[in-house]
């Protein structure tokens, strides 16, 4: 802080005492007070009876403050500045060394020649507490009931009636501001910081919270504010409380006071409870439950001690028959013990809570098969929703065997169909199906595609059948005959192209809107049928070493098969020209067939020949030339309807030149020809 000069008096002043106003020096000599302007003008004067011994400035208006004064004879004045006429306080036995009046203009404090510092009603004039060893008094300027003295190289504090807390200080106090003590030490005048924990804490012993609160504005410490806060908030003082909590910005406290604040607006006026709550806030909660218990709130000691997962402590809270409450209590320690990774224990009290639901997603989870099939034989029938939750957890950890247990006690019978086909029980399924025909689809389907996916296909196509699902069994013998053609099993071919064709037939007979389209269906399959069983013997002639057909059995299912290729239809996938014409040229050429042998040489010269039958066609077209240029009689065929005698080669198929009846080649023998008649009288 920086001074300078205001003005400046050319005046020698002899005087004891001396204080400045705003705009006057007032000056002290003996009994004589006198005003003076800074001008150096003498504006007033006042004598005393006694000599003067202590005067203080107290404030008030520029140009009219007040002052007090005190006379050795313990007369004690207030005179103001602007006013010739003293006011008479009061007057005391002793001297006055040094006075000072409160803010309030109520309460003087004077310390007498005795050291000691009285503290006087100025109203009532009544002494209202005394101080020994004081040499210099002040009032706190920010609050009424506190003042401080020094003496005897201590400074004293005291508020209102309160002990007086003393710390070491030298000098004279000649000011008290908040907690700012000002002090004056030979020429020094010091400023004293002073925490105001001490009286804080003596309003607080006598549990005055609004006047602790006004302490503690002062100036005192966090924690000092946090013993504050929750003292008041003890006291059910939630005012202070939560200014002090606003304070130190404890927003869980201070939610709680906004709690309690709504709770007493909707009529809650149980002070125990409120600070049993405040209680269970502060961490006490032993004695937060006794507050409950003696408000006959136990269901919030209870609550309490199960948030805080001291569950032996919450069972003393539970009454006595209350089942709710019990299983409540037991259903959040399951919940604790499965957040603390405790499965085991959770699930089991679970179970004793009745919460069996929650129980087997426990015991799913960790897949406790043996667990879960007694959970589950303990359930009622009746509850369902728990008995299909442990079904299910049954199914998935493939214990198919006590999940059908399980739906057999629900009486769940489409579950239990699901089950077995799951469980691939097919057995079970079709005893199970018959008696539920209209869940047919349910077995046969799947039952199919599991034959499929196990390459057993016929079965699968009959179960395809089963289930209705005419396509499908349709397109697996499609997809049969394919791969059997392409791995060269033209028997098996053969055989799935008879069982098309059959299915292609009870496909007409159930549906009439396809009759038509079935029926074609049906004489294209059996020609393709007859087709590949024939063509397989040729196959096995060429490509195998050995064979157990006769030279005419394989001379007559060639030539078969070359007046079907000749036809106007294509070739069959698969069939290969060449191998019937190979075939056919070498076991007629055997039997004496020579013409028809010569034919075939003729054909294959057309055909790209495999190079391991080449040097034989080669070497057979040649020497067929040397042989007769006819078949023998004894090969060629007699139509059984028109007796002609047919030549083995026919360009128009397998049918009589003259009255075009077709021939029907037995597959037995594959020699033995039989007449056909139309009108059915002889096969």
């Amino acid at each position: 802080m920086h001074y300078r000069v205001k003005e400046k008096i050319n005046k020698r002043f002899d005087c004891n005492l001396l204080v400045v106003c705003s705009q006057h020096i007032i000056l002290c000599q003996e009994k004589r007070l006198q005003c003076m302007s800074f001008q150096g003008v003498k504006e007033r004067e006042w004598v005393m009876e006694s000599l003067i011994r202590y005067i203080k400035v107290i404030g008030g208006p520029p140009g009219r403050e007040g002052l007090l004064v005190g006379l050795k004879n313990g007369q004690i004045l207030k005179i103001f500045a602007d006013n010739p006429f003293p006011i008479n306080i009061l007057k005391q036995t002793t001297s006055v060394r040094c006075l000072d009046m409160s803010s309030s203009r109520k309460k003087l404090a004077v310390v007498d020649e005795h050291s000691t510092c009285l503290v006087y009603d100025v109203i009532t004039k009544e002494l209202l507490f005394q101080e020994p060893n004081a040499n210099s008094v002040a009032w706190n300027t920010h609050n009424e009931d506190m003042l401080c003295f020094s003496g005897s190289g201590l400074l004293n504090i005291k508020a209102s009636s309160f002990p007086v807390h003393q710390q070491k200080l030298q000098g004279f106090v000649v000011g008290f501001s908040g907690s700012k003590i000002f002090c004056l030490h030979i020429y020094a005048m010091n400023t004293v910081e002073v925490p105001q924990s001490a009286p804080m804490y003596q309003y607080l012993e006598k549990k005055m919270y609004k006047e602790a609160f006004k302490i503690a504005c002062l100036g005192v410490t966090d924690g000092d504010w946090q013993a504050l806060a929750h003292t008041a908030l003890e006291g059910l003082d939630f005012v202070t409380a939560k200014k002090a909590f606003i304070r130190v910005r404890d927003l869980r406290f201070l939610e709680l006071i906004h709690s309690i604040e709504e709770r007493k607006k909707r009529g809650e006026h149980d002070t125990q409870v409120f600070l049993g709550d405040v209680f269970a806030y502060q961490g006490k909660f032993n004695e937060a439950a006794k507050l409950y218990k003696r408000a006959g709130a136990e269901q919030k000691a209870m609550n309490m001690y199960t948030d805080l997962r001291m569950f032996d402590f919450a069972k003393e809270f539970i009454g006595s028959g209350d089942a709710a409450d019990k299983k409540m209590l037991i259903t959040k320690q399951a919940d604790w013990a499965r957040n603390i990774n405790e499965p085991k224990a959770a699930a089991e009290m679970y179970l004793s809570a009745g919460e069996y639901i929650k129980a087997i997603d426990i015991i799913a989870d960790h897949g406790w098969a043996d667990m879960m099939i007694d959970v589950g034989r303990r359930i009622d029938k009746g509850d369902r929703e728990s008995l299909s939750a442990c079904a299910i957890a049954l199914r998935e950890m493939g214990q198919f065997m006590y999940a059908a247990e399980m739906y057999n006690k629900m009486g769940d019978s489409k579950a239990l169909l699901d089950l077995y086909v799951e469980a691939k029980n097919w057995d079970e399924a079709f005893v199970l199906v018959e008696k539920m025909p209209e869940h047919k689809n349910s077995v046969y389907l799947p039952y199919a595609n599991w034959l499929a996916e196990n390459d057993r296909f016929e079965e699968a196509q009959q179960a395809f059948h089963k289930a209705g699902r005419q396509d499908q069994a349709v397109n697996v013998l499609e997809q049969l005959t394919h791969n059997a053609v392409c791995e060269n099993r033209f028997e098996d071919a053969g055989y799935y192209y008879w069982k098309l064709s059959i299915q292609c037939l009870d496909i007409a007979k159930d549906e009439e809107s396809k009759q038509d389209q079935m029926l074609k269906k049906f004489h294209q399959y059996q020609h393709l049928a007859d087709m590949y069983y024939a063509y397989h013997s040729v196959q096995r002639y060429t490509d195998e070493p050995f064979t157990s057909h006769m030279p005419e059995a394989l001379f007559h299912l060639s030539r078969f098969l070359l007046h079907h290729m000749t036809d106007k239809m294509a070739t069959p996938h698969g069939l290969s020209m060449v191998y019937v014409l190979y075939t056919l040229a070498k076991q007629a050429r055997s039997i004496g067939a020579y013409k028809i042998a010569r034919f075939a040489y003729e054909k294959l010269q057309n055909y790209r020949i495999p190079p391991r039958f080449q040097e034989h066609i080669d070497i057979g077209s040649v020497t067929i030339r040397s042989k007769p240029f006819h078949d023998g009689e004894d090969l060629l065929p007699l139509c059984y309807r028109c007796s002609t005698t047919n030549p083995l080669m026919n360009g128009r198929g397998n049918q009589c030149i003259n009255c075009k009846q077709p021939f029907l080649q037995s597959f037995v023998s594959f020699g033995m020809y039989i007449a056909f008649f139309s009108s059915g009288l002889f096969h």
